[in-house]
């Protein structure tokens, strides 16, 4: 008898479960399209701080052979296959924390604003700060990394009137120099420069010019990584015992200049100086298990370098969503 039952109640079941399903399916079939993404922002907290990481946007670099050198091009097309990666076209992200102290609000980089120079999908830090609730006249300090073109094409808009107008920069005076160098207008550099000086000569009565080893806003330090460009700066931001470093563009990518951190990069001004640069400041990182947040790594850019080997990997840290 039991078992009957239980025979006879499976199969009413069975049947409902097929009728529900044959109803329901064309209308879960139908449901439409959001074709939307989720916010460009991310936020966690360091310390006393809280850190808002803005994006502005995917920055395409196309094929890695003739940016990536030193390696042959099969082996860098291998090392991005090997990693899931698209052997034919690299793909940047351009992450900026926002720090907020409490008594300053500080933005890390500024992306390429207006210019469309590596194609329609960067530009986006405006749109995602807003999306994160910060308003640019809330920014008391700009803090560039270095002048190429993705770093500070954000500071003015399409007016070329400041976009942070309440704000001071802070820049390397040797990389000021050399990319508003009117001198270079004549030069492969011309596009640099012309970019540099957009943006950088607007806001030249509010640049303070940092120097390696100094903490120029309480909590931030600066440390001098030359190469990429001359001036090229990294910073060190701590809050309450708790830090991260923020790479700039210490390294561009977290699979081909990570494991193999002497391949050179053709947009470095020097690049045997600054593969230089990036062997040395990520032994530091790695072996004082300092996170980083890089600028150039998948979203949110945020983790740690360990050693592996003659170079190093990236360990991305879990987005924790709590607060």
């Amino acid at each position: 008898m039991t078992t009957n039952l239980s025979r006879r109640s499976l199969l009413a079941l069975g049947a409902g479960l097929s009728a529900t399903t044959m109803l329901g399916g064309s209308a879960l079939a139908k449901a439409p399209k959001l074709g939307t993404q989720t916010p460009y922002w991310h936020r966690f907290v360091l310390g006393n701080a809280e850190v808002t990481v803005v994006s502005d946007g995917p920055l395409p670099l196309g094929d890695p052979s003739g940016t990536f050198t030193g390696v042959p091009k099969e082996e860098v097309k291998k090392m991005l296959s090997d990693n899931f990666l698209n052997p034919d076209n690299v793909v940047l992200e351009q992450n900026s924390p926002i720090v907020n102290t409490g008594d300053k609000l500080i933005l890390f980089d500024t992306g390429m604003g207006t210019s469309k120079a590596f194609g329609p999908t960067t530009g986006q830090q405006q749109k995602s700060m807003a999306a994160a609730g910060i308003k640019p006249e809330d920014i008391d300090a700009v803090v560039c990394s270095h002048a190429h073109i993705d770093h500070i094409g954000g500071l003015v808009g399409a007016d070329d009137k400041p976009l942070f107008p309440n704000a001071q920069v802070y820049i390397a005076q040797s990389d000021f120099d050399f990319w508003t160098d009117e001198g270079k207008l004549g030069s492969q550099l011309k596009d640099f420069v012309i970019h540099a000086r957009k943006n950088l000569m607007p806001v030249r009565d509010r640049i303070v010019f940092i120097k390696d080893n100094q903490e120029f806003l309480p909590g931030v330090t600066a440390l001098s990584a030359p190469g990429h460009t001359v001036g090229h700066t990294i910073f060190m931001v701590s809050s309450k015992g708790k830090s991260f470093c923020f790479l700039g563009d210490l390294s561009h990518h977290a699979v081909l200049l990570l494991e193999k951190p002497r391949m050179e990069f053709s947009y470095d001004t020097d690049p045997k100086q600054a593969a230089s640069s990036r062997v040395k400041m990520l032994d530091m990182l790695a072996a004082q298990k300092i996170p980083v947040m890089s600028y150039h790594f998948a979203w949110p850019g945020y983790g740690h370098v360990a050693k592996n080997g003659d170079g190093f990997r990236y360990y991305p840290e879990p987005m924790n969503m709590q607060l």
